[in-house]
């Protein structure tokens, strides 16, 4: 099959040609079989085709495929929104608007905020994933490749350490970063929000310090700073819970939404602070495919199974099974390479370091070939491409997810 009709500046990590899937398990054109830990990159939390999703999406595409909600709303749209809202754990009154990705939800969140401080910058973490629209880009917290060659990026944008057991940064010293900061770089008060990732996911799954977020709401609240949670790849359950800023004690203004808002349909949202969503003027906000039909059918399919009892159940029964198994690993010594266990719940990464405690990517990129080769599809993160992210859906198989973590456990020792 000729792929040279595609772009070469699309990277592709696993060079096979997908033809179907079935919850955790994909096969490719050729027939061979792959346990999935990718997950289409945290988008399949519900697992590839599972019935209700599907269902839901024939049923919708008999009644209604498109309509521009900005030109005549229509039923999925409104009806999705409601149950939406009402599934964001915060106690203030909620609204909120639909995207077509994740990316489009932080682009939006940016004219949300400056409509509402009149303000402009915005400080982001390092290590950030935000999207890859020029916006967003500026937002990332890793210029390669995201921000090579594409010149002067939206702004004005500034980075703090991202403070994490995962990484080794302190709460104390992400404080001492954001204090010089304020003394050297920007006035606080020109500062519009702070936009972070209570898990970050690109990178390497390190899970947010609960100490330095209690002190950045204290500090958003006393200068009037408006705090947005990135939650596209560690909501709708990933960490065990509906998002994860919950385990931080905090609540943010505005939550950005995708991945495994809509069981593989392409669907994001930004929802918080009702009268921060609607500061903007009538048509300040909207898109044509914004809320598409068929992706809020798929939605409302998806908010279906994701209560609190199936997210614990899955999130426990992924937490316990990797947990075990590395801590299994560690104790046979089974690979030099063996580093950290990051991130919580179901979001967790497997860190490949050298001796010295360096990254080790050239492993990491080993053991992608021989996982493959095996059966297990993997997927990198982190900012040297050594932390293995693993995604499987939350609703994978005990069986076939020992069946995975087995694959994993035979190549480890393989790496040199």
């Amino acid at each position: 099959m000729s792929r040279e009709t595609i772009s070469q500046s699309i990277s592709i990590v696993h060079p096979i040609s997908l033809s179907h899937g079935r919850n955790a398990e994909v096969w490719d054109t050729t027939g061979k079989r792959f346990i999935d830990f990718v997950g289409g990159i945290g988008v399949l939390n519900l697992g590839h085709c599972h019935p209700r999703v599907v269902e839901a999406i024939r049923d919708q595409a008999t009644r209604l495929t498109h309509y521009a909600f900005n030109a005549a709303p229509h039923a999925p749209y409104i009806e999705l929104m409601d149950r939406l809202t009402a599934f964001i754990p915060v106690d203030y009154p909620v609204s909120g608007m639909l995207t077509n990705s994740g990316a489009e939800a932080a682009e939006n969140a940016l004219k949300i905020v400056r409509g509402a401080t009149g303000r402009t910058a915005v400080i982001a973490f390092d290590g950030a994933f935000h999207g890859r629209t020029l916006a967003t880009l500026n937002l990332n917290g890793k210029v390669a490749p995201y921000k090579q060659k594409v010149g002067v990026l939206p702004g004005p944008v500034f980075h703090l350490p991202y403070p994490s057991r995962d990484n080794g940064v302190t709460c104390g010293e992400a404080l001492k970063a954001m204090d010089r900061l304020f003394s050297v770089e920007i006035d606080v008060d020109d500062v519009a929000c702070f936009i972070i990732e209570p898990v970050q996911g690109e990178g390497g799954f390190l899970a947010l310090d609960v100490e330095f977020a209690q002190a950045l709401r204290r500090f958003c609240d006393e200068k009037n700073i408006l705090l947005i949670a990135d939650e596209i790849q560690s909501g709708f359950g990933r960490t065990g819970q509906r998002f994860a800023f919950s385990r931080l004690g905090i609540e943010p203004d505005l939550i950005l939404l995708g991945k495994s808002i809509a069981g593989g349909v392409p669907l994001g949202a930004v929802v918080g602070r009702k009268t921060l969503l609607d500061n903007l003027p009538k048509g300040g906000l909207g898109g044509t495919y914004s809320g598409n039909p068929i992706a809020c059918a798929a939605a409302l399919a998806t908010l279906d199974e994701m209560t609190d009892e199936h997210l614990q159940g899955w999130g426990t029964q992924q937490e316990e099974a990797i947990v075990s198994r590395y801590e299994s690993w560690c104790s046979k010594r089974l690979s030099p390479y063996l580093g950290r266990l990051t991130g919580v719940g179901a979001m967790r990464g497997i860190e490949l370091a050298n001796a010295d405690g360096s990254p080790a990517p050239q492993q990491l990129a080993q053991l992608l070939a021989l996982a493959r080769e095996a059966g297990l599809l993997l997927m990198p993160s982190g900012k040297s491409r050594h932390i293995i992210r693993l995604l499987a859906p939350l609703t994978i198989e005990a069986a076939v997810l020992e069946e995975g973590l087995d694959i994993l456990e035979e190549c480890l020792p393989k790496l040199a």
